[in-house]
């Protein structure tokens, strides 16, 4: 059973083991990570789905939602963040994910998504995390259901097409605390 819900937003969060490949690191976003996160997320494979990104990005502070580097053998692989819902009602929490392409088909993503799954639940008191992948990226949709998550439903017309001239369906997908 998760704990009790937290009663404060999370702070700096590192996490190790628990099923993390052996030289891999979450750990706070820290200023010096900022040039590679740009240089990952300008690559063609992940501005496919993220866009290209503020000048600002990943600094663009979002109160309450903390990003995690992806640290592989000490070098920045990626950025992890999670978004938690503290309406007690609705209380749930949500991820988004990108790795660097060159890292992927490792399973790497679906580890680092597992990890932060276990610390939103066991951790943090959650009971349902949700991820929202753009329908046509199977990559990412099968790295999600290798951690676990299982597809709900087709949001259509969800989400901005690359550039913002069309639109694109996502998945929702989730997963239960009682499903792993």
């Amino acid at each position: 059973m998760p704990a009790e819900p937290p009663a404060e937003p999370a702070g700096p969060v590192r996490l190790e083991g628990g099923g993390l490949p052996t030289g891999v690191l979450l750990r706070p976003l820290a200023a010096a990570d900022a040039d590679e996160l740009r240089r990952i997320r300008r690559t063609p494979e992940v501005v496919a789905w993220w866009d290209v990104g503020e000048d600002d990005f990943p600094l663009d502070d979002e109160p309450g939602v903390p990003r995690l580097v992806i640290e592989v053998d000490g070098a920045v692989a990626g950025l992890i963040e999670f978004h938690e819902e503290p309406e007690p009602k609705y209380r749930h929490a949500s991820i988004d994910v990108l790795l660097d392409p060159v890292l992927r088909g490792r399973g790497l993503g679906p580890a680092v998504v597992r990890r932060v799954v276990d610390h939103l639940i066991d951790d943090r008191g959650h009971h349902r995390i949700t991820i929202d992948p753009a329908v046509a990226n199977v990559a990412a949709v099968r790295a999600y259901e290798k951690a676990g998550f299982k597809p709900v439903g087709v949001m259509r017309r969800y989400e901005r097409d690359v550039g913002g001239a069309g639109w694109h369906d996502s998945l929702l997908m989730e997963l239960l605390a009682d499903d792993r």
